[in-house]
């Protein structure tokens, strides 16, 4: 039998969040085929089950001010290069843009660099993608639409599409572990069962949570007994604030960090993300794992290809376009899930504007509420739509890199 090659994983935290969690889940999944190490800048506030892994804290977190960060760089840099070296390790693949950097300055020939891009954000900065471009011997995208940026902008020749792993069983079984506490009683003031929108994320600009509270809102004037929770970490009081101007405060719920999020993500009627970028988001197929049907806005990037067979941002962003022409609302029903237009990136906490787009959020997420066979549908396509991404296609697909 062969000798088993050594795979070392990057990743700067193992705290929650998407890439962190890709981590983890490759390092389990591909035990059998490689000697895998996971190297991480600081083990404070791991939120994930590493039980059995090999993990290695190379003890440099992070450090205050440039100076002291751009020396950080160079130090994570050599501790990482040394333990290549120890360990012999055939392959570094690092996760985000903080690792890529220190696993492309800890280069060694006889150890492969594949940097992992995470999401769109992970291409703003030009003059490090190029360096990247050249360095890598593999640049692995979460997305058709990121492989394609790094293609065609920074003429990268060594790339790779792969999606993020999912465990049906493993969600469900999860969501089953408990119920959630929700600050409702099942019914409201008229004896009306509450119906649950449910969109997920940390607080971050990126996810448009001001854009999705602002069309509950006008959910909430048509379907009094609509509730919208927002699992995240995050203190979210803007987004508080925000509701208490709307007058949605005693509708809306933000229960923090969740080391299980899915118990909310049960609840849901329709699952819900607002966001203007993305890189492969992971709530989105997590819902659909759940049968929650989902309305998407068509963020840069991952929504178009897990939603439609074969559109991208692009493609569905000129359907919108015709439908504005014709002076249709601009919507798409794809093969497993809505998409509507981005909502834009510019915050705006202000309760009297309301955007053409938030409103056009708002009148598809009424349409869905509406119709109890366009929510069957899409729970029943999107489930099988989820299962493509599944844990035995990740492996079959990391082994091809």
């Amino acid at each position: 039998m062969a000798e088993r090659q050594k795979l070392m994983l990057i990743s700067p935290m193992l705290h929650q969040g998407g890439f962190e969690r890709v981590c983890v889940t490759t390092a389990k999944l591909l035990q059998d085929q490689y000697e895998v190490t996971v190297v991480i800048f600081d083990s404070s506030d791991i939120a994930f089950d590493i039980a059995g892994l090999n993990v290695i804290d190379i003890g440099l977190g992070v450090r205050e001010g440039k100076i002291q960060k751009l020396i950080n760089v160079f130090r994570r840099a050599r501790k990482i290069k040394a333990l290549k070296k120890d360990m012999k390790s055939d392959i570094a693949y690092s996760f985000g843009p903080t690792a890529n950097l220190v696993n492309v300055l800890s280069k060694r020939h006889k150890c492969k660099t594949w940097l992992g891009l995470r999401g769109f954000a992970d291409l703003d900065n030009h003059y490090r993608n190029i360096f990247f471009s050249k360095c890598a011997d593999l640049v692995i995208c979460c997305s058709k639409e990121i492989e394609k940026v790094m293609k065609e902008k920074y003429l990268c020749k060594r790339t790779a599409t792969l999606h993020n792993p999912y465990h049906v069983d493993i969600i469900w079984e999860q969501a089953n572990k408990e119920e959630p506490e929700l600050p409702w009683t099942e019914v409201d003031e008229n004896g009306n069962q509450l119906r649950y929108l449910v969109g997920m994320g940390r607080e971050d600009w990126i996810k448009g949570f001001w854009h999705l509270l602002k069309a509950f809102a006008l959910v909430r004037k048509e379907i009094p007994e609509a509730r919208l929770i927002i699992p995240g970490d995050g203190t979210f009081e803007r987004y508080k604030k925000l509701s208490r101007d709307l007058k949605i405060e005693k509708y809306v719920f933000f229960p923090g960090m969740q080391r299980n999020p899915y118990k909310y993500v049960k609840k849901a009627e329709i699952f819900l993300l607002s966001s203007w970028t993305e890189g492969f988001p992971n709530v989105l197929v997590e819902g659909m794992v759940m049968k929650k049907p989902v309305i998407s806005t068509n963020c840069l990037s991952g929504p178009a290809e897990i939603l439609t067979d074969g559109l991208l941002y692009d493609d569905i962003n000129r359907i919108f376009e015709e439908q504005q022409l014709k002076n249709e609302k601009r919507l798409l029903f794809g093969e497993y899930g809505i998409l509507v237009p981005d909502m834009g990136k510019e915050e705006n906490f202000d309760a009297e504007i309301l955007t053409r787009e938030e409103k056009e959020f708002a009148d598809t997420i009424l349409m869905m509420m509406r119709d109890g066979k366009c929510r069957q549908k899409y729970a029943d396509l999107g489930y099988l739509r989820a299962k493509e991404f599944s844990y035995e296609s990740y492996v079959d697909n990391f082994m091809k890199l």
